[in-house]
């Protein structure tokens, strides 16, 4: 392998060990929250809501995972439907008040998390490693 080779396949084993690390750390943060989970509770709160159609669509996930995902946060009494006013037919997802509330206390924590695991690094390295992450998740639709 050559050196491009050689990074390539660094990055993909650590980005692969970055994704059960944020697995794992999500179960600590909530035991009923998956990062999924998550991750969707938190797109509910940027959009003020959307439909679970959306969700599928801006994740590129199966709709049937949606729907199981969401019938998990709408069981444990973080999301709800309301009426879509554009369209009577279909609903939009919204976050309720426990689960803004819980959202808001699991942020708060992996925020700590964040700051204690990067509290050494040098304030250049931070910014080139925001920096790169940001060119990274912008690289188009396989990059997300």
């Amino acid at each position: 392998m050559d050196s491009r080779d050689d990074n390539v396949e660094i990055i993909q084993r650590e980005m692969t060990a970055f994704a059960r690390r944020a697995r794992a750390s999500a179960a600590r943060m909530h035991p009923e929250l998956s990062l999924v989970s998550f991750t969707l509770l938190a797109h509910l709160e940027d959009e003020q809501g959307c439909r679970a159609a959306d969700l599928a669509a801006h994740y590129l996930l199966d709709k049937s995972t949606v729907s199981r995902q969401v019938a998990a946060l709408e069981g444990l009494g973080f999301v709800e439907r309301r009426p879509d006013p554009a369209d009577h037919r279909s609903h939009v997802l919204h976050l309720t008040p426990a689960g803004l509330h819980t959202l808001a206390q699991v942020t708060g924590r992996r925020r700590t998390a964040f700051h204690e695991r990067l509290a050494d690094w040098d304030p250049e390295d931070l910014h080139r490693f925001a920096d790169y992450l940001l060119r990274y998740n912008d690289g188009g639709p396989q990059g997300r």
